[in-house]
């Protein structure tokens, strides 16, 4: 039981990692296929094992991108962007913030002044606030991942039209694709409609855990929410304590 436990939890590493490779279809090769490729990398490994090895390891430099480097590319893509009007207006695109290998990602709702500036999410009065709310549940800011649904600032930090949110959750999407996290915090009404695909106000979604593509969500009150309605910080405190309650559940 132990050893197909073992292989099942491997099957799904590696099939997760070629989703984020972009492969969608997976082949199984026939007996005389699969004899025939042993015996290749038994020659092959002993004419190079340290090579074979190289090319083997998921996420290595051998022919497989690892997230780091998926996200680099990604950021590319995205400084090009032009999906949208909001291009016209921002200083600069804002992808990111944290660690490519968190086990933990926070989706906000779009950049604001200070963002638009300095290229990272969440870095103004209520980003102060969010690593805040990070440090109180254990974690350091570095150790999670950070991003928004928009990369873009809206003008005047209006709300994000619907027709953005539609050209920019691509980006999302495959963020989320290459973290592969274990829980997601959804910060604010606009992050948790667009990932749950609802629209329940924020109010009656947290408190609760549901689920994107098959990850843990917990939606909270936005941060710059709270510096509005210092009230609600409670609330986002018992939203916090459910979140390290299900991280710790699902490593």
């Amino acid at each position: 039981m132990g050893d197909l436990q073992e292989f099942l939890k491997l099957a799904k590493r590696y099939l997760q990692q070629e989703m984020v490779l972009g492969t969608r279809e997976v082949y199984l090769p026939s007996q005389q296929g699969r004899e025939k490729e042993r015996g290749t990398r038994k020659e092959f490994a002993a004419q190079d094992p340290a090579e074979m090895d190289r090319e083997e390891r998921p996420g290595s430099t051998g022919g497989r991108m690892s997230k780091a480097e998926a996200l680099q590319e990604l950021a590319k893509e995205v400084e090009k962007c032009t999906r949208c009007p909001l291009h016209k207006t921002r200083t600069q695109a804002v992808l990111e913030d944290g660690s490519p290998e968190a086990e933990v990602v926070f989706v906000g709702e779009a950049p604001g002044r200070e963002e638009d500036l300095q290229g990272i999410p969440f870095v103004g009065r209520a980003g102060k606030l969010l690593t805040k709310i990070i440090e109180s549940i254990g974690f350091k800011r570095e150790e999670v991942y950070i991003t928004n649904i928009l990369k873009s600032r809206p003008p005047n930090n209006r709300n994000p039209l619907a027709s953005e949110i539609e050209a920019c959750e691509p980006y999302l999407k495959r963020q989320l694709e290459v973290i592969q996290p274990k829980v997601i915090c959804a910060l604010g009404t606009f992050a948790a409609q667009t990932l749950l695909k609802t629209t329940t106000p924020i109010s009656r979604l947290r408190g609760s855990v549901h689920y994107y593509e098959g990850i843990p969500l917990i939606p909270t009150y936005h941060p710059a929410a709270l510096l509005r309605n210092p009230g609600w910080k409670r609330e986002t405190w018992e939203d916090m304590k459910l979140l390290k309650k299900v991280y710790e559940e699902a490593r």
